[in-house]
């Protein structure tokens, strides 16, 4: 494919997430900022990045690290992308998430968050992070389950060089937007009540919302949602 063929491709592809995203907050009645995209660019090139950032799209989630921080070191002229580490972590890969990535949406443990924030550089803002949370109770998924959640959230919060931002969720697929609802309504008032019982953390964040339940997730509250093949086609294989 042509350089301009993919530029067309993807021109159109990110104007049609857009608008669907519009739509969905219309319909939702909330205003048009209150939710904000989140190009999910695991498994794409650098060049693809590069001429997404060109349409204006600032924030990026990236599952594989080394993938990611070669990426990262190609873009280093557009210092102003926003890299959201959005994969499975495991505790040899914070020191590198820590140094180089703006949030984490999938801390699920302590040992993890500990290592983050030790790891943090001091020159360096606050990481970002979200709580995975297993909302479905799916025992192939990670994420911490949601009675559990609090006592992990308050040691989170303490921790010096993170800010604790919200939850991320990936729901059990669903059919039907009701049934859709049921999971991500839960985790907005699992972020509801962890709002009441950390009032000092800025807890404004749910991750939510995929290509199939992207109106599901706008309609109960997500403030970013997260898409992938909506923007840059299949997935190639890893």
């Amino acid at each position: 494919m042509t350089d301009i063929a993919l530029n067309e491709s993807l021109g159109h592809a990110y104007d049609q997430a857009r608008t669907r995203l519009r739509n969905a907050l219309a319909d939702a009645g909330r205003t048009q900022d209150a939710t904000e995209l989140l190009a999910v660019s695991k498994t794409k090139p650098a060049a693809m990045i590069r001429q997404a950032w060109q349409l204006g799209q600032r924030q990026f989630g990236e599952n594989y690290l080394q993938e990611a921080l070669e990426k990262q070191t190609e873009l280093a002229d557009l210092d102003d992308i926003v890299w959201h580490f959005i994969g499975p972590l495991q505790s040899n890969k914070t020191r590198a998430v820590a140094e180089y990535f703006d949030w984490v949406h999938s801390v699920d443990r302590l040992k993890i968050a500990q290592r983050l924030s030790e790891q943090r550089p001091a020159h360096l803002a606050p990481l970002n992070i979200c709580l995975q949370v297993n909302i479905s109770r799916e025992e192939s998924k990670a994420g911490v389950l949601p009675e559990a959640l609090e006592e992990l959230a308050k040691d989170v919060a303490a921790l010096p060089h993170l800010r604790l931002r919200g939850l991320m969720a990936i729901p059990a697929p669903a059919e039907g937007l009701d049934a859709q609802r049921q999971p991500l309504a839960a985790l907005r008032e699992a972020l509801t009540a962890l709002q009441n019982a950390l009032p000092e953390a800025p807890l404004d964040t749910l991750s939510m919302g995929m290509s199939d339940d992207l109106e599901a997730a706008v309609l109960e509250g997500a403030t970013l949602v997260r898409l992938g093949t909506a923007i840059f086609g299949a997935r190639q294989s890893t």
